[in-house]
């Protein structure tokens, strides 16, 4: 166990922007609910997987929704509380921790902000490794752990309740009930037992978040490259350098959906570069190949600082770039790449793992 503070939760919002490649919400947003949250109420403890009693109730807690909505319908900060009361309410027995469902930048903050007030742990785990758009697309999906009993609130106090056949299902209902009630909302989701958490998890995420956001903010002090530190730490690869130049963007279904363009500067010269994203990017492709699908991830960062871009903060004119990581193996399974898989987005392209498609291109270097 250790003490999560101010500073590292400075850290953890940063590099869990950059694992959220692109979504998980407004990363400022988030940081400045988890910060308000320890002032008033003391800071949080993140425990170790191991430290959990094999049959401890956990609950994870976040926002769903298009980033876009978050930005504009920020959250009081009650609405988690809410719907994680209900759920435990209905579940009755006490919730012994939370957790993220996803490394981005709101979704690693809310729990965070939540264990602060309740005064309960976080657990150092998550359901994804980074962010993907839809409910079902977490690692407790792939193991069979029921999503439902889950509770979802809005700021104007509603709530509501979902109990489905199945994940699938809770996605489709919890999504319309979310454009019905703004946009966005917040929801505490799939409770398991501390022996699942442990099985299904991934572990390690947010220590590596504050690693990773410790590392681009201590770049420029010690004067190294953030973007060669990134990615020695992620053991990720570069994609692409270049300027943004379009973006098209749309609040779709409950999702900020489209695609933006890159245009290539220094090795990359003469090359565009195309983004796919739903909430998160999902396909990275020149005129000639793809470098990167879904679920490997794909980020775009400042060129200078290395700090992450999300999709809703891409601009005109910003000079990016954009880098791949490896995703996590359980999601190279059979049921990881039906789940996440390009093909589910609708994308007719196969998922070749990043490392291979880098080992076969002409410009990917780490």
């Amino acid at each position: 166990m250790r003490i999560l503070d101010i500073q590292a939760i400075e850290d953890i919002a940063l590099g869990a922007a950059l694992l959220g490649t692109g979504g998980g919400g407004d990363p400022y947003v988030g940081k400045l609910m988890a910060i308000q949250a320890v002032e008033e109420f003391g800071p949080i403890q993140l425990l170790e997987p191991h430290e959990v009693p094999d049959e401890a109730l956990i609950v994870p807690t976040a926002m769903m929704g298009a980033p876009t909505v978050l930005v504009e319908k920020v959250p009081n900060g009650e609405e988690a509380i809410h719907a994680f009361n209900s759920l435990a309410k209905t579940l009755g027995t006490k919730v012994f921790a939370t957790i993220p469902i996803e490394a981005g930048g709101v979704n690693s903050m809310i729990p965070l902000a939540l264990a602060a007030r309740m005064g309960i742990p976080v657990v150092d785990t998550d359901g994804m490794g980074r962010a993907f758009p839809e409910l079902q697309m977490v690692t407790f999906h792939l193991n069979d752990i029921s999503a439902t009993p889950m509770v979802l609130c809005d700021e104007k106090g509603n709530s509501i309740m979902l109990d489905t056949v199945d994940n699938v299902w809770t996605e489709r209902l919890a999504r319309n009930a979310t454009v019905v009630m703004g946009g966005s909302v917040m929801l505490a989701i799939y409770p398991m037992s501390g022996s699942q958490m442990k099985l299904s998890g991934i572990h390690g995420i947010i220590t590596l978040t504050e690693q990773i956001g410790r590392a681009i903010r201590e770049a420029k002090i010690n004067r190294v490259d953030p973007i060669k530190t990134v990615l020695r730490i992620t053991g990720g690869y570069e994609l692409f350098r270049g300027k943004v130049m379009d973006v098209a963007r749309r609040t779709e279904g409950g999702f900020a959906r489209g695609e933006s363009k890159l245009e290539g500067t220094d090795g990359y010269k003469s090359q565009t570069l195309t983004l796919h994203f739903q909430n998160e990017h999902l396909i990275a492709r020149t005129e000639k190949e793809v470098l990167a699908t879904t679920p490997d991830l794909i980020a775009v960062l400042d060129a200078e600082t290395a700090r992450p871009v999300t999709t809703e903060g891409l601009r005109y004119g910003a000079r990016a770039v954009v880098i791949g990581i490896p995703c996590h193996p359980h999601w190279r399974t059979e049921k990881g790449i039906a789940t996440v898989g390009p093909r589910y987005f609708g994308y007719d392209i196969d998922y070749i793992p990043l490392e291979n498609r880098i080992s076969n291109s002409r410009g990917g270097h780490q």
